[in-house]
């Protein structure tokens, strides 16, 4: 172990921005009750801070949890401010799951969350309008790429998947980088190129113009992370056209729209996704789901005609049994919107998935 060590440097994290969490931290939130055992009760937390990458190692849980609560990606793309709400309300949600036979909790690291509040307070503060503060968002997502990116990297070289919680779709992109260069590290992919599947009302491959929510696969693309994309449930309505035909004549991204599923029935959503799942079955694959795809969620990009809860879960179950898992990624929710639309499930709708995903993944194979 001293040699191997010695001969493969620590990967850096640069977690300036990132918070552990202790024991204390999770039976904060657990409800603890008399004769039953919950999640939180179980869960793994990091002990040596000093010595992450080998306390990381040394964990047995498979799945590492973290959060990326932040709207700066969102505000950067013009959206409405407040995916950075759910976070806390999800894990309240999951930490008082029951620990059963179904989902023991042993299984899985709560290893904390990111805060890049103090970003967000400066860029509110001294920005003078609209059009600075926008060039300010998107400046400072490429801060929050670097500090996601070397995390997921770290948890990827150890041979552990992560789980995050967001914040906005922009976070994609370097769990896309850091998964690839992570699982490249560990040698099982010969190249630093994984896949992505998402289920999302918006493709989020709109022209390299800064970076911000809606362009995160692209930036991934562009920069060689990123191999095979396909993208279920977007809405014809909003789809750009120059997008459309860059997706169309690119033979490495794929598209099922809303409409072509639920309108013309061109297959059921299940053949959707199977059809996702296949396509990115060479190697490695990031699943990605946009909560503003199912209906009446609140998110940035809340929608009247979605997919419904129950498809969500199909999805993550027949991805996470089905695909090479390289990381899964919830994004876009919110509990509470900076233009007042509020909505307290979301928390736990997220603890569906997650749990969903973990059950599916740990014993559909």
């Amino acid at each position: 172990m001293e040699s191997v060590q010695t001969a493969t440097p620590p990967v850096k994290t640069n977690a300036r921005h990132f918070k552990f969490y202790d024991k204390q931290d999770t039976l904060f939130l657990t409800k603890i009750r008399r004769f039953e055992t919950k999640l939180g009760e179980r869960v793994h937390v990091i002990k040596d801070k000093t010595q992450l990458e080998q306390s990381i190692e040394a964990c047995t849980a498979k799945y590492v949890l973290l959060g990326v609560p932040e709207d700066i990606g969102v505000r950067a793309n013009s959206g409405t401010g407040g995916a950075d709400s759910v976070w806390i309300p999800f894990l309240s949600a999951f930490l008082n799951t029951q620990s059963n036979d179904f989902l023991g909790g042993d299984e899985i690291l709560l290893l904390g969350h990111f805060d890049f509040g103090d970003i967000k307070y400066l860029i509110e503060q001294n920005a003078h309008d609209n059009i600075e503060k926008t060039e300010a968002y998107r400046h400072a997502v490429n801060m929050i790429d670097e500090e996601v990116e070397n995390m997921i990297k770290l948890l990827t070289a150890c041979n552990k998947i992560p789980i995050v919680i967001g914040g906005g779709h922009n976070n994609a992109y370097p769990l896309i980088k850091g998964a690839a260069k992570g699982l490249y590290k560990a040698g099982v992919i010969p190249l630093a190129q994984i896949n992505a599947v998402n289920l999302d009302a918006h493709t989020d491959y709109r022209p390299a113009e800064g970076r911000h929510s809606g362009n995160a696969f692209r930036y991934a693309e562009d920069d060689g992370y990123l191999e095979k994309y396909c993208v279920i449930g977007v809405h014809e309505n909003y789809i750009p056209q120059n997008v459309w035909m860059d997706i169309v004549n690119n033979p490495f991204v794929d598209i099922i729209t809303y409409e072509d599923i639920f309108l013309h029935e061109k297959r059921n959503f299940i053949q959707a996704v199977a059809h996702a799942a296949g396509f990115t079955e060479e190697t490695f694959t990031g699943i990605e789901l946009d909560l503003d795809a199912i209906q009446n969620t609140l998110s940035s990009a809340e929608t009247p005609s979605g997919i419904s809860v129950l498809n969500a879960r199909q999805y993550i179950n027949f991805t996470a049994t089905d695909c090479k898992v390289a990381y899964l990624h919830i994004c876009e929710g919110a509990t509470q919107l900076t233009d007042g639309r509020r909505n307290e499930t979301a928390g736990k709708l997220i603890s569906y998935l997650v749990s969903d995903f973990i059950k599916a993944n740990s014993y559909g194979k």
